[in-house]
C-alpha cells in the first residue's frame, strides 16, 4: 500500500531505505496523491567544509553542476526539466548541497538521468568557469550591499573564531578571485560522490521500481573515497563580543547571536521551542523557515520590540544543523529609534527570559505553532522530499521521525533550563549597523 505523504500529526512515513553498492543511499516514499515525482539529490558537503584559499568553493561547484556534463549540453541543461511542465532548482549551505527536480511521474527516469551526469560528468568548461567567477563575485558584491545580510555574515563570523561555520557560504572575495578551473573540478571529483550523496525520491512511483531504475542510471557510477571530515572545534565563548558596521544607508538592523546545539542534541527541541516563543515558529530547517509569515504577534520580542514602536520588524533564525551553530535574533530599527536603545531593549527582554525562562501559556502556544509549522512543512511531496533529504544530511537517518514527539515533550522547566544556559550574556555576539 503506498502511503500517505503526512499525517496530522505531521511524522511522515516511513521511506523505504537502500543501499547502493557504491554506497548511495536511497529513500523512496510512495504518495499517490497526484502523478508527480520528486527527486532530490543530497550531498553532505557545504561552506563547512571548505578550508581558507578554498572558502566559496562548494556554492560555485553548485553552479557548475548546472553548465553541462558529457551527456546533456549546457544550453539544455536547465531545459530538461521544463519539457515536462516540472521545476528544478538547487542550493548549497553550511552543511549541505542539494539539487531538485519535481515533474510528472513518466520523467523520473530523465530526472535520475540528469541527476546521475551531474554527479559523474560535469564538464567544467574553462570558459564557463570564468563567466561563473564573474556572477558569483557580483552576487557577494550584491549581497554585501544589503545591510542586514552584510551585518549576518559579519555577526557569524566574529561568532565563530575556529570552526569553518565562520566562512559565508559564498565565500570570501579574496578566494573566489584566486580560485582556479582545476580547484574547483578536483573539488567536486573529491565530495560529488555516491558515498558522500543521499538520493530521495517522493511521488506516484512503486518502490521495487523505482530503486531498480536507481541502480540503472547511479549503479555504475565509481563509489569514490569517503572525504575525510577534520575541522577545528569551536571552544567555548568566554566573554561577550560587539562589533559596529558604519556605512552608508537609511536603516538600522540589530543581531545578537548566540551559541546554540546541533540537531542530534537533546536541547535541539527546547530550543524550538524557546525561539518559537521569542520569536514566532519558523519552519525546521532552512527551505522552509523562512518561507511564509512567522505567527509572532503575541511572541515575547514583537511585543517588547515592535509592538512599543522600537522596532519595525523582529525575527529569529534557529536551523538544524550538524555541529553547534547560532540561534540568531534581528531587529530593524524603528523610525526615530537610536541603534543603543533598541540594542538595550532587546538583551534587556532576551535577559529576562534568560533568568526567569518562558511563561507555560508561552510554551504552549510556541509547541502549538510549531506542531502546525511541521504538518505545513509536509504539503507537497517537494517539501517532504527535501524534509527527509536535509534532516538525513545535517543528523542521520530517525531524528526527522522523533521530532515530533521531542516537541511534544518539551516543558516549561526545559524553556528555562536552555535559556538560562544558551542566553548567557558571554555565550552570546552583538552586532549593528549604523546607517550614516
Amino acid at each position: 500500500m503506498p502511503s500517505q505523504v503526512a499525517s496530522l500529526a505531521g511524522a511522515l512515513p516511513q521511506p523505504r531505505e537502500a543501499v547502493l553498492d557504491n554506497g548511495l543511499q536511497v529513500r523512496i516514499i510512495e504518495s499517490r496523491t497526484t502523478p508527480l515525482v520528486s527527486v532530490w539529490c543530497w550531498y553532505r558537503v557545504g561552506s563547512k567544509d571548505e578550508r581558507p584559499g578554498l572558502t566559496g568553493a562548494s556554492h560555485w561547484v553548485e553552479h557548475m553542476n548546472f553548465k553541462g556534463t558529457a551527456g546533456i549540453p549546457a544550453d539544455e541543461f536547465k531545459q530538461f526539466i521544463d519539457r515536462f511542465g516540472g521545476f528544478w532548482n538547487g542550493y548549497t549551505w553550511i552543511d549541505q548541497t542539494t539539487y531538485m527536480a519535481t515533474a510528472t511521474k513518466d520523467a523520473l527516469d530523465q530526472m535520475l538521468f540528469m541527476e546521475a551526469e551531474r554527479m559523474d560528468r560535469c564538464l567544467y568548461d574553462a570558459e564557463a568557469t570564468e563567466s561563473e567567477r564573474s556572477v558569483i563575485v557580483s552576487e557577494l558584491q550584491g549581497g554585501e550591499n544589503d545591510p542586514d545580510n552584510l551585518l549576518d555574515i559579519e555577526v557569524t563570523a566574529t561568532a565563530f573564531k575556529a570552526h569553518s561555520y565562520r566562512h559565508p557560504t559564498i565565500g570570501w572575495l579574496g578566494d573566489l578571485h584566486a580560485m582556479s578551473r582545476d580547484d574547483l573540478h578536483s573539488y567536486y571529483r573529491r565530495y560529488y560522490t555516491p558515498t558522500n550523496a543521499t538520493l530521495v525520491i517522493v511521488g506516484d512511483v512503486e518502490a521495487d521500481d523505482a530503486l531498480r531504475q536507481v541502480e540503472r542510471r547511479f549503479g555504475g557510477i565509481s563509489a569514490g573515497l569517503a572525504p575525510s571530515r577534520v575541522r577545528t572545534p569551536e571552544p567555548e565563548q568566554t566573554g561577550e563580543r560587539r562589533l559596529e558596521i558604519v556605512r552608508e544607508g537609511t536603516t538600522g538592523y540589530l543581531k545578537v547571536g548566540y551559541h546554540a546545539p546541533a540537531a542530534t542534541d537533546p536541547d535541539f527541541a527546547p530550543m524550538l521551542v524557546l525561539d518559537a516563543a521569542l520569536t514566532g515558529a519558523k519552519g525546521l530547517n532552512l527551505w522552509a523557515s523562512f518561507s511564509g509569515p512567522t505567527p509572532q504577534r503575541r511572541a515575547r520580542l514583537y511585543r517588547a520590540l515592535v509592538d512599543t514602536g522600537h522596532a519595525a520588524a523582529v525575527s529569529g533564525s534557529f536551523v538544524a544543523t550538524a555541529d553547534p551553530y547560532l540561534f540568531m535574533v534581528s531587529a530593524t530599527a524603528g523610525e526615530g529609534t537610536p541603534l543603543d536603545e533598541l540594542r538595550d531593549l532587546a538583551l534587556a527582554a532576551l535577559d529576562s527570559v534568560r533568568a526567569d525562562g518562558a511563561t507555560p501559556d508561552e510554551v504552549e502556544r510556541a509547541k502549538r505553532q510549531l506542531r502546525a509549522r511541521v504538518v505545513l512543512e509536509n504539503n507537497s511531496i517537494t517539501s517532504i522530499g527535501h524534509q527527509i533529504g536535509f534532516f538525513e544530511t545535517v543528523a542521520g537517518a530517525g531524528v526527522l521521525a522523533q521530532l515530533p514527539g521531542r516537541i511534544a515533550e518539551v516543558s516549561s522547566e526545559d524553556v528555562a533550563r536552555v535559556a538560562a544556559r544558551y542566553l548567557a550574556t558571554s555565550n552570546r555576539t552583538v552586532g549593528w549597523f549604523q546607517p550614516v
